[in-house]
């Protein structure tokens, strides 16, 4: 049953007002003094507080700046007489739903009452939601990198400023964002998010401020754009160095002063948004090209953030794939799966060129081909995206045969943690006799990483010239 507090210390207020709502269906409770109110505020926290704003042993405002200090989620709705109305604007700074004045309507108080009962609701809902989306979107690692990154997203979320997110490719950089908004006050208002580089260039500024009707070729109705959409709340402009300049130009006016303009129209708008923004390109290097603004870069540049790259936060690695793993039997409804160390042991020393999304997608991919319980190092190496190995960079060495020798020990290193180690197959599947492959692993110091090696008998011979492994070495 929805409560609704009534303080007010004329008898003959509080019974008009309960005459009022007992048709209602609510539960009244009321108080003659501010002390008596705050008892029954903490012991029933009712959703709805009707408060006259002088009331003996604390006046109006005193009770609605203690209601707001302790965190009471109760809407207040202030009523005063005509002498008070300076204090009653000001209540309404304070967080006060609104304010009525005596004499009031019984039709204007209802109407208001039910008013705050229903914004009540919408932020309960709405702070259910928060919270969905912080486990949601919950950055997971216990590296010190991250730690120090949900420090940095905890202070920078209590402000307003503009930030400037920094990362490689699947770092996570709209997982950054989100955890700003909503550990931010605006959390109850829109998230937008808009990939500028996933927009065709001659259809940003439509998307990013909106348009009129018959504006161009092709604009059917009328469009309120991002920056709209996102009003009294937050816009991630993800790939921002991907915008044109002209579109630039027009970002840097709203962060300046707020103001938008549709295309088509010569009238402005203000929003009030807050402008986070990510890129994986060098942005002085873009300027110095001119291909960024240079203006717009120091105004993005207030609060940087930099989210590191999975290869310098690898004891992270364990921690995501349990994450994963759970998050993946969770929603396919299956047991969760485990992991053998020497498989994590191996994914650890793995190059993850597309960061957290690529440990991700693996997993994933894992749930749905791998149907074992427990996940073996040899069940993996099939279902990676690119089973190829990594070359060497040529600029890296200074000359041919140092250049060779480091392709071949990465090559013949993963043949032989594909194989798990076994030398004889390995030989086998590469063309090469497990007599010349043990000598490739002793010349080019190739270790096991806590495989054991099946090597040969002290007492083995070069396999026959009809072998595969003829003329291969």
């Amino acid at each position: 049953m929805k409560k609704l507090l009534i303080i007010d210390d004329e008898i003959g207020i509080r019974e008009s007002l309960k005459n009022i709502f007992k048709r209602e269906g609510f539960q009244i409770l009321e108080a003659g003094d501010g002390v008596l109110g705050q008892e029954l505020l903490e012991r029933e926290k009712p959703e709805v507080v009707i408060l006259d704003i002088r009331i003996p042993g604390k006046n109006g405002i005193e009770l609605l700046k203690w209601i707001k200090d302790r965190k009471f989620k109760s809407e207040v709705i202030i009523i005063t007489g005509y002498a008070d109305i300076d204090l009653a604007v000001q209540s309404t700074k304070l967080g006060a739903f609104d304010f009525i004045e005596k004499p009031f309507s019984s039709e204007r108080i209802l109407i208001t009452v039910k008013n705050a009962f229903d914004r009540y609701e919408l932020k309960r809902v709405g702070e259910s939601k928060v919270e969905e989306g912080k486990e949601r979107y919950r950055i997971v690692g216990e590296s010190e990198q991250i730690k120090k990154l949900k420090e940095q997203i905890e202070r920078v979320a209590r402000t307003n400023s503009t930030v400037l997110i920094l990362g490689e490719s699947g770092t996570g950089k709209e997982l950054v964002a989100r955890n700003i908004h909503l550990y931010s006050q605006r959390n109850l208002n829109p998230f937008v998010h808009l990939n500028c580089a996933a927009i065709p260039e001659e259809l940003v500024e439509s998307e990013l401020f909106g348009h009129k009707k018959g504006s161009f070729t092709g604009a059917i109705e009328n469009k309120i754009g991002k920056f709209r959409e996102a009003d009294k709340g937050t816009i991630f402009l993800d790939e921002i160095g991907d915008l044109s300049l002209r579109a630039q130009a027009k970002v840097l006016r709203v962060i300046e002063n707020g103001e938008i303009q549709r295309i088509g129209e010569n009238k402005t708008e203000n929003v009030d948004v807050r402008v986070l923004a990510a890129t994986n390109k060098d942005l002085s290097k873009e300027i110095s090209k001119g291909r960024f603004r240079e203006d717009l870069y120091f105004r993005l540049n207030v609060v940087v953030l930099k989210v590191p790259p999975l290869r310098e936060r690898k004891e992270d690695i364990p921690v995501l794939i349990e994450f994963f793993s759970r998050k993946f039997a969770y929603e396919m409804g299956i047991e969760v799966k485990r992991f053998e160390q020497k498989l994590i042991d191996y994914l650890k020393e793995r190059e993850w060129k597309g960061n957290v999304r690529e440990l991700r997608n693996f997993v994933e991919r894992v749930y749905v081909f791998v149907p074992d319980k427990i996940v073996k190092l040899e069940s993996v190496f099939n279902i990676f995206e690119d089973e190829t190995f990594n070359l060497p960079q040529p600029k890296n060495f200074k000359n041919y045969r140092s250049f060779i020798q480091e392709a071949e020990r990465r090559f013949i290193e993963q043949k032989l943690n594909f194989y798990n180690w076994n030398v004889a197959k390995t030989a086998r599947e590469i063309g090469m006799s497990r007599v010349n492959l043990m000598k490739k692993i002793k010349d080019l110091g190739i270790k096991s990483k806590g495989v054991e090696e099946r090597s040969l008998p002290h007492d083995a011979e070069e396999e026959s010239p009809n072998s595969t492994g003829q003329g291969a070495s």
